[in-house]
């Protein structure tokens, strides 16, 4: 991008030292104050031009309190946390870190799944109490060549898919991008709903991402397909679940639930949480750990580096998820010309006294000495004959092409 001065990063969350000092050597001037509140924020993002958060939300005031910011990275899968719309109405770039916690987050499911089964955390707490419960939980039915569904299958739900083979479980699963081609590549059965899952399944884990279609996906009505009995694993967010339909699932069919999220999670890492009739309700709790490994923190540390590097290098973050993939705009305009000074300008120019609005513009440099380019335009109006014209009569100009 071509910066005179450092590029000034605020990493608002904790980020391991290894990837402050990577960042450093990119040529940026990083400031880290993980311990600033999502309300505090828009008084402490100054001149920022890069955000970096993990947990901490990124509000419309924080996002209108950055002049300079142009890029925010969630240094984690989802971005449920920042108000993407108020960024890209401001044209701020919006990426995050998918797939590099998927292995944390199965294994923390496999583990709730696990527990859930034999029951590890009531046994856990009997024993400390001083009691010795073994004909009580030793009646666990067992995992191995049992039915495990899969709600969601992006690279967690696939990751948890391919640890539950190893177990000897047998795996279904859906999602609406799931196609019977990649179900047999991934050594599952598809489901054609969300409910034939519930039914066919003796264990359910969920890895849905939150959108509005997501919001409370799962209720009443998947657990009533459940059977009696089975389990019920999120490690995805609260939100996806209603919350009283999963108690009332538990209390009336014995569903043994196991959660690492839930509804009104605490801000920070040690606060008072609130809902402790559901944590004594289910039968394992954990408080938001799925992609809390040093292995995961490093793989996304990783990967806040290597997009803040292609940002600075091309001005285009990998991972945005606010950038149109393709151009809605109708008319493609080629024009081939020769490699000098002033032809696009000269381009431009004729456009805009046209009113003509350029969508999206990439320019190509061909080989050998650079002599010649081709620059292909996505243009929201049909240029006119005249205005074809006046573009192929243009200096430097080698052919123009209307697509």
């Amino acid at each position: 991008m071509g910066h005179e001065e450092p590029v000034r990063i605020l990493i608002a969350d904790a980020l391991s030292a290894t990837a402050v000092t990577a960042l450093e050597q990119l040529g940026a001037k990083v400031t880290v104050n993980a311990s600033v509140k999502a309300e505090e924020l828009p008084a402490h993002i100054g001149d920022a031009e890069i955000l970096v958060v993990r947990s901490t939300k990124v509000t419309a005031a924080a996002v209108d309190a950055a002049s300079s910011l142009s890029l925010i990275i969630r240094a984690g899968a989802g971005v449920n946390t920042i108000d993407v719309a108020a960024a890209t109405r401001r044209g701020i770039h919006v990426a995050n870190c998918p797939g590099k916690n998927s292995n944390a987050v199965a294994e923390l499911a496999i583990g709730l799944l696990i527990a859930a089964d034999r029951s590890i955390v009531n046994a856990t707490v009997d024993m400390r109490a001083g009691k010795w419960r073994k004909k009580l939980y030793g009646e666990a039915v067992g995992l191995r060549g049992r039915t495990l569904g899969i709600v969601g299958l992006g690279a967690i739900g696939r990751a948890v898919a391919e640890c539950s083979h190893g177990l000897g479980m047998k795996v279904v699963g859906w999602s609406r991008s799931l196609t019977p081609e990649t179900a047999e590549e991934l050594g599952i059965r598809a489901c054609a709903t969300p409910l034939e899952l519930a039914a066919r399944s003796d264990a359910v884990s969920v890895h849905l991402a939150v959108a509005p279609e997501t919001e409370r996906f799962i209720g009443a009505a998947f657990f009533d397909a459940m059977k009696s009995g089975a389990i019920f694993v999120n490690t995805s967010r609260g939100e996806i679940v209603d919350h009283e339909a999963l108690r009332s699932a538990v209390e009336k069919k014995s569903i043994r639930a196991a959660l690492d999220v839930f509804d009104s999670e605490p801000a920070g890492g040690d606060a008072a949480f609130a809902d402790t009739a559901l944590a004594n309700l289910v039968s394992a709790a954990t408080p938001h750990i799925g992609a809390s490994t040093e292995q995961s923190a490093d793989a996304i540390a990783s990967e806040v580096v290597r997009i803040v590097g292609v940002y600075l290098e091309t001005g285009k973050p990998p991972q945005s998820v606010n950038v149109r993939e393709k151009s809605a705009a109708p008319n493609s305009l080629v024009v081939r010309h020769f490699n000098r000074v002033g032809v696009l300008a000269s381009v431009l120019d004729v456009l805009k006294e046209a009113g003509i609005n350029i969508e999206e513009m990439e320019n190509t440099i061909f080989g050998g000495e650079g002599v010649a380019a081709s620059c292909t335009l996505r243009l929201d109006e049909r240029p006119t004959s005249e205005v074809i014209a006046r573009l192929r009569d243009a200096d430097n100009i080698i052919q123009v092409s209307l697509k």
